[in-house]
C-alpha cells in the first residue's frame, strides 16, 4: 500500500505532461503500452525509457518490442548508461547501474 501512495505522489510531482517511462517490476508489455501511448500522442515525438538495476533488461525489452512490433517508424535516438549512488536504509550507499533509452519517430523524407 505504501508503494502505491509513493508512486501517486511521484506522479503528481513529475506531472502527467512528461515523456519519460520509468521501468520497474511489471511485465514489459505494460511499458510498451505506455511508450506507444506517448509516441502516438500529438504532444511528443520522442520518449525516454529509464530503468535501474534488475529492471534494465525489461527496459531494453520494452524498447525493442515497441520498435520491432508496434511502432516500426520508431528508432533509437540515444542510449545512456551510468551508475547512480543510492542511500540505503542503514545509512550506507550503494551503486546501482542505470540506463536511459531515447526512442523517437523517424522523419519522413
Amino acid at each position: 500500500m505504501d508503494g502505491e501512495i509513493i508512486m501517486a505522489d511521484e506522479e503528481k510531482e513529475r506531472g502527467k505532461d512528461t515523456n519519460i517511462v520509468f521501468v520497474g517490476n511489471k511485465p514489459p508489455m505494460n511499458y510498451v503500452t505506455a511508450v506507444m501511448a506517448l509516441l502516438n500522442s500529438t504532444e511528443f515525438d520522442e520518449v525516454t525509457i529509464k530503468a535501474r538495476g534488475n529492471a534494465i533488461s525489461r527496459a531494453v525489452d520494452a524498447a525493442e518490442i515497441t520498435r520491432n512490433r508496434f511502432v516500426t517508424e520508431a528508432e533509437i535516438k540515444n542510449i545512456e548508461i551510468g551508475t547512480e549512488t543510492i542511500a540505503r536504509e542503514d545509512g550506507r550507499t550503494s551503486n546501482v547501474s542505470s540506463i536511459e533509452i531515447c526512442l523517437c519517430l523517424k522523419k519522413n523524407k
